[in-house]
């Protein structure tokens, strides 16, 4: 999938959610204001209450969607069968579009009123939503393949190369000078702190500093411009590199622990949200059929 057609592919599928999410507002706002003993009166309650002809598709229809976005993409990261169809990143993509179309459904279909134990199957779908969001963003930070392939920490270092050859290939020094550009390159991983923030302004402020000398000495020695270019962006692409190590230890750490959140809420959501189709069949429900 080409760059354009990817971006054309989110694209869409964001205005699909956007578009369904204000459409049904625009035409049920006024009957979705109501409290419950006036919406039997209002002209458009046969359609949107929890029973009504759009109400209750919504609650299928969305249903669904979570259903088809959870077993597909857990068959695609589990199952070798699947292993070759697409990117992984593409499918997780695809897993977020459905698994937020549904909920919005879902959430149409209550008509924006639930309690028992319906309430505990919602509440759970928004922890699940919104540690999803959580999760997504987790997931961006830590370096993958392009087939969406998460790097172990032993492939990151591996993209570091030698430094201190290529360097020595684009300029002659002396060795002082060599050991000042070096010394720029040289990081360490340091583990997670309750001062994160001040250790990112921290290590902001002294990659900025090693940028600088880096760039005095070859002023200095009289380096012409464009040496000097290629010298600064190898020495701004390792820092960049030992940045991504960094996060991929730190990220992967937040990863176990949102699994921990993110999974027993879907459980819980899907277990409950069977229970209520099972006792909704069991009392004559039926929608179109």
């Amino acid at each position: 999938m080409s760059k354009s057609f990817h971006f054309i592919y989110i694209a869409v599928l964001s205005i699909i959610v956007t578009a369904v999410f204000f459409a049904v507002i625009y035409i049920g706002l006024p009957y979705y204001r109501l409290g419950i003993e006036e919406r039997p009166f209002h002209a458009a309650d046969n359609l949107l209450k929890p029973s009504g002809i759009w109400g209750h598709g919504f609650g299928i229809i969305g249903s669904f969607l979570m259903l088809i976005g959870v077993v597909f993409y857990m068959a695609r990261k589990r199952f070798r069968a699947f292993g070759r169809i697409g990117l992984l990143k593409h499918w997780l993509e695809f897993h977020i579009f459905l698994c937020s179309l549904g909920p919005i459904l879902v959430l149409y279909h209550t008509a924006f009123k639930f309690g028992g134990l319906v309430a505990i199957s919602f509440w759970s779908m928004v922890a699940v939503f919104l540690s999803g969001v959580i999760g997504r963003f987790i997931y961006i930070q830590i370096p993958r393949t392009i087939e969406g392939r998460e790097l172990s920490l032993n492939e990151v270092r591996e993209m570091t190369g030698n430094i201190s050859d290529q360097i020595k290939t684009l300029v002659s020094l002396d060795d002082e000078s060599y050991h000042t550009i070096f010394d720029s390159t040289r990081n360490r991983i340091e583990p997670i702190r309750k001062n994160f923030l001040v250790r990112y302004f921290k290590r902001y402020k002294t990659n900025r500093d090693k940028l600088r000398n880096v760039k005095a000495v070859l002023d200095l020695k009289n380096v012409p411009r464009a040496q000097q270019k290629q010298v600064l962006d190898l020495v701004r692409s390792d820092i960049s590199l030992h940045k991504r190590i960094e996060r991929l230890v730190v990220m992967q750490n937040m990863f176990k622990y949102w699994h921990v959140a993110h999974l027993p809420f879907a459980f819980v959501m899907l277990i409950i949200m069977i229970i209520h189709v099972a006792v909704t069949l069991t009392f004559g429900y039926r929608w179109i059929f």
